[in-house]
């Protein structure tokens, strides 16, 4: 079914234009043509965009929760379909559901999930992250300690087996032998640091075992001093590795963003929310470990005020990165959609609006709204 949709401000490859109309045929962008070109005049399905934005879909590859569940809480396809159609209202297209760290039977049923949500081709399901547990309980942030440990041989096996879709994990590379980094790395795992301890020395270590990336950056990880750079210093100076950012006017003071941002090359940089059950949601409060979190002005906290991931949605994410950080559109954008696309080594397909790309696409107004989204070509 080939559809045009015309009348539209594209984000191509080479910037803004407003001079294309985007031709879909199942769940593949066949290619973006002169509006006059008769196979956009003679496409069967027809989709004028009123000159909103259309935007290659957001990929988010830290998703707690949404529309009122938490993966830790229901490790199921089921709840993978309404995680997804909650971030879908804000643009995410792509995703990685993230299982905060938990004991090793709720892991396995959250990686079982995940391969039977990438077979039934769950919108939107692009893999899995792993938050821990082999993390450092000095920088635990919410996490409960009580399941920290170093990866044992049966762990690594589960973590390293064959599989589908994108596996990331973040780790405390202070928690965890560099071998252990190595063969994780060699698997094809996706290896990030956060909620570590571990010093300027160990992380360069770690990158050289096969670290790509920090899990939000600044947050639950050594800061940067002036005789001590820890994990952020390290994180900033190496020009290989791609950090997420929460952009939420919370997380991290939007100063040490812009710094932060100017100081790796472009396209390292990437928006994720960390989101909860809150986001797509009516009810503010959810349970984790045991403990009530309430998301209140935007913020997810426990009783005692401990931030616990954040409310935050993609579109939100990308208007707060030209808000507050001073970002032109199209590099919030990209760092909502290309650059999560290349992290997660899809760059070849997804997370651009290109000839033979993914047709995963959003169109959002000038007021940062979700107006309409396609998931491999399919409306919704």
């Amino acid at each position: 079914m080939t559809v045009a949709l015309t009348n539209a401000r594209v984000l191509a490859a080479d910037g803004w234009r407003n001079d294309l109309a985007v031709l879909l045929d199942g769940e593949r962008i066949v290619d973006l043509l002169p509006p006059a070109d008769p196979r956009v005049r003679e496409a069967p399905h027809q989709h004028d965009l009123g000159g909103a934005m259309l935007l290659p879909g957001f990929i988010d590859v830290q998703v707690n929760g949404g529309g009122g569940v938490l993966f830790n809480e229901a490790p199921t396809v089921d709840a993978l379909r309404r995680i997804g159609a909650a971030h879908r209202r804000y643009g995410t297209t792509g995703f990685l559901p993230t299982l905060i760290s938990d004991d090793a039977a709720v892991m396995g049923a959250a990686l079982a999930a995940v391969e039977q949500a990438l077979t039934e081709g769950v919108p939107g399901v692009l893999g899995i992250h792993l938050e821990g547990p082999y993390l450092a309980p000095a920088r635990k942030g919410v996490h409960d300690p009580k399941y920290f440990h170093a990866p044992d041989r049966d762990e690594l096996a589960m973590l390293c087996a064959s599989h589908r879709g994108v596996r990331l994990l973040t780790l405390a590379p202070d928690q965890v032998p560099l071998a252990s980094i190595v063969t994780l790395a060699a698997a094809g795992v996706i290896v990030c640091a956060g909620h570590t301890a571990a010093d300027y020395a160990t992380t360069r270590a770690a990158l050289a075992a096969g670290v790509r990336g920090f899990t939000h950056l600044f947050n639950a990880m050594t800061p940067f001093g002036s005789r001590e750079p820890g994990v952020v210093g390290a994180a900033l100076e190496d020009a290989d590795s791609w950090c997420g950012v929460i952009v939420d006017g919370h997380h991290v003071h939007p100063a040490s963003l812009r710094v932060a941002i100017a100081a790796k090359p472009r396209g390292k940089m990437l928006l994720v929310t960390d989101a909860m059950p809150p986001v797509g949601s009516d009810h503010p409060d959810f349970v984790l470990n045991g403990e009530t979190i309430t998301a209140k002005g935007g913020i997810c906290q426990t009783a005692q005020g401990v931030l616990a991931g954040s409310a935050l949605d993609m579109a939100t994410a990308v208007r707060n990165t030209v808000q507050l950080l001073g970002l032109p559109l199209d590099e919030a954008v990209r760092m909502a959609s290309t650059y999560p696309a290349d992290f997660l080594g899809l760059g070849a397909s997804h997370g651009r609006i290109a000839a033979g790309y993914q047709a995963d696409l959003v169109v959002l107004d000038d007021d940062y709204r979700v107006q309409q989204s396609w998931i491999g070509g399919v409306a919704g």
